[in-house]
């Protein structure tokens, strides 16, 4: 493993209060609230995000420092989806509101955007557009 990060921005999230937000908060350690560049759209009940190099393109979210990497992401990657394409694993750059950057793995949205409707705010749990 590259890193023992984790970015998430959607039901991961502890604010947003599902059973694997709480499975993450057991399995890892909250580091700080950041960003990284992308878009972010309503996929279907949940969000996904794309990569972008605008500086203006951000999806927020939080970092965590995961304890047991392979454990974490056995689970997590498929709840993810990730062995059905529908969302990769990538190692990003998310810049933390400290003004730290971190290489951290998220999860990225793996299918055309051009039907979705974009959360421009880039959080997830507050969509005002």
């Amino acid at each position: 493993m590259d890193s023992t990060y984790l970015f998430v921005y959607g039901t991961l999230l502890q604010d947003f209060n599902s059973a694997m937000s709480r499975f993450l908060e057991k399995q890892a350690v909250f580091v700080a609230k950041g960003y990284f560049l992308g878009k972010l759209f309503e996929v279907d009940k949940f969000p996904g995000a794309i990569l972008s190099t605008h500086e203006s393109e951000k999806v927020h979210g939080s970092l965590y420092k995961i304890n047991d990497i392979h454990k974490t992401f056995e689970v997590l990657d498929a709840y993810e989806g990730v062995a059905d394409g529908l969302y990769n694993r990538l190692l990003i750059e998310a810049h933390l509101h400290s003004g730290n950057t971190v290489k951290t793995w998220a999860y990225i949205f793996n299918h055309p955007t051009a039907h979705l409707k974009q959360i421009v705010s880039g959080n997830y749990l507050k969509q005002s557009n």
